[in-house]
């Protein structure tokens, strides 16, 4: 064998490996994006610690790997923990309410309730009253069925220590976010004629499906003007919604505002649009008796890149 076709096989071999190599990273890629997601509460930040997981898989011994999925998992979780140690102050000192970035998400993904229900805006709201390291453990524990075990190992810290952190943000979440959601096919119904109402300005259509006490969370970032408190009542919320379709919002005016019923976050949700922009996305909580009881309304149009962009993540666990 001369030395030219020597160094040719040896290419060869190098680019068979980058590509198998590539493909099993392809293959978690969603997975991985869903545990950043949820430990990070933003799109923008979750696809970055996926990136950073690609570079830290490219530069590894993968011979050394026994266990790619459980690698990189690995790589993504302590990635993402890191970054959100780093913005834990912007987000102290956020102008308003701060929400979490809306994905757009396919129903066919959502493989469980439990999977939707941990992506939804209520409960990453929840999470992030949490501090990094007990939403993490959260995530892994609660979302991913992670054992005690692997989560130490994860995330290099004792077993006792994770214990402890599992059980504070068990109970922490629990307090805070009382497991009653409606079915889905409730929750698609009461959207609709959310939508219905809103799109055709009817304050008693919207006084039907609202809580008596429904709360209205609204998040400009102080980029554009939007409600610097929680809005409570259902008349006063109502009266928010209905006056859509009256009123120039962010330079556009109602003639030009489009309104569509889409996913976001594994429920039924609002996208509301101008000529050249996604101005707003609306989600909602619902009670025991299936009518809405919170409404979380984003924005700030950083936050409106991942549903711009139209692209609809899988938020399946495993």
């Amino acid at each position: 064998m001369t030395g030219r076709s020597a160094d040719v096989d040896t290419a060869t071999a190098t680019a068979t490996d980058t590509d198998a190599d590539q493909q099993v990273f392809h293959r978690h890629r969603n997975l991985l994006f869903s545990v950043a997601y949820r430990i990070l509460g933003t799109a923008a930040d979750a696809e970055d610690a996926v990136q950073d997981a690609w570079i830290k898989w490219s530069a590894a011994d993968r011979s050394q790997v026994a266990e790619p999925k459980a690698y990189l998992t690995r790589i993504v979780s302590n990635v993402a923990l890191a970054r959100l140690r780093s913005t834990r102050h912007q987000r102290e000192t956020y102008v308003g309410p701060w929400l979490p970035e809306p994905i757009l998400t396919t129903g066919d993904t959502a493989e469980t309730v439990m999977d939707a229900e941990s992506v939804s805006m209520a409960v990453l709201v929840v999470l992030e009253t949490l501090s990094p390291l007990e939403r993490a453990v959260f995530v892994l524990k609660e979302v991913f069925d992670f054992s005690h075990a692997e989560i130490a190992e994860t995330l290099e810290r004792s077993e006792a220590a994770v214990r402890q952190a599992a059980h504070r943000a068990r109970e922490h979440v629990r307090a805070r976010r009382p497991r009653f959601a409606a079915d889905r096919t409730r929750q698609r119904e009461v959207t609709e004629r959310f939508f219905a109402a809103t799109t055709g300005g009817d304050v008693n259509a919207l006084m039907e499906v609202l809580s008596p006490d429904v709360t209205l969370w609204t998040d400009g970032g102080g980029k554009v003007r939007q409600a610097m408190r929680p809005v409570v009542g259902a008349q006063t919320v109502a009266a928010w919604f209905a006056a859509i379709g009256t009123v120039t919002y962010q330079g556009i005016g109602p003639a030009d505002m489009r309104a569509e019923l889409v996913e976001i976050n594994g429920g039924p949700g609002m996208v509301f649009s101008g000529p050249d922009r996604v101005v707003a996305t609306v989600t909602f909580d619902f009670g025991a008796d299936g009518r809405i009881s919170a409404i979380h309304n984003v924005a700030n149009p950083d936050k409106l890149r991942a549903v711009a962009g139209g692209t609809a993540h899988g938020i399946g666990t495993r």
